[in-house]
């Protein structure tokens, strides 16, 4: 066992000559979203008042597409930091899930690079990723590195250039660009359901959170109704899994 271990370590770091290019080639298709939801960002966070500057150091630092769109609207409401600070938090909470997902793909790997790839990771590289993996054991340290990047600096640029346009654009909601971000998550939900060939477990979890959002809401917030709609669709998903 720990011999086959071994072996698939090796066949997938053989591949790390190329693998870079790789992720970046498997990036492309997401690119289009990125720009077209990173120039939204970057419009909404120039109407919320910040400089370019802002925005740059905004998008290297939190580099969270929904946590920005939520900065930008309660910077321009005047919230309190400390406010904008635990809301941007436990939106992302989610991304404990999407790493816990991909961490046994990587655990032939140092920590310190399993931390490089935990940080830029989003939804949408998760999205990649989870795909490509989906029949392997190990991946690759720079495919995924490779697919991170070109997502991070895409997202950067579109953000400027979104930041640098915004000061034409005053009312972005007007444009819809407040709904670009959810556009490009039922987008890529669309591309992942449609690429498996069954359906049921999909659909089911789908129609489970959309019942349990709806009815949480009623007694809590929106808010708290999607967190707890992702964990227990997560569940029953599972669940349906293991009892087929």
């Amino acid at each position: 066992m720990a011999q086959e271990i071994l072996d698939l370590k090796e066949n997938a770091l053989t591949k790390d000559e190329e693998s870079f290019w790789k992720g970046v080639k498997d990036c492309i298709p997401t690119l289009l979203g990125y720009l077209s939801i990173g120039f939204a960002a970057g419009v909404v966070e120039k109407t919320a008042g910040l400089s370019i500057a802002e925005i740059t150091l905004m998008c290297l630092l939190l580099y969270a597409g929904s946590g920005q769109f939520i900065a930008a609207g309660m910077i321009a409401m005047n919230n309190p930091i400390s406010s904008i600070i635990f809301t941007i938090f436990f939106v992302n909470l989610r991304h404990f899930l999407l790493s816990a997902a991909l961490a046994p793909y990587f655990r032939h790997l140092s920590p310190w690079k399993n931390m490089v790839t935990g940080s830029l990771l989003t939804d949408e590289t998760f999205g990649v990723a989870i795909n490509q993996l989906s029949n392997k054991k190990f991946a690759s340290y720079k495919w995924m590195l490779g697919l991170n990047i070109t997502a991070y600096l895409n997202w950067l640029v579109a953000n400027i250039i979104g930041g640098f346009f915004g000061k034409w654009i005053p009312n972005p909601e007007r444009f819809g660009l407040d709904f670009a971000l959810p556009a490009m998550f039922i987008g890529l939900l669309v591309i992942q359901i449609t690429s498996q060939k069954r359906f049921f477990v999909d659909i089911m979890v789908a129609v489970s959170a959309i019942i349990i959002v709806i009815g949480v809401s009623f007694i809590f917030s929106g808010s708290v109704g999607i967190i707890v709609a992702t964990i227990l669709g997560s569940t029953i998903g599972v669940m349906i899994e293991k009892w087929k």
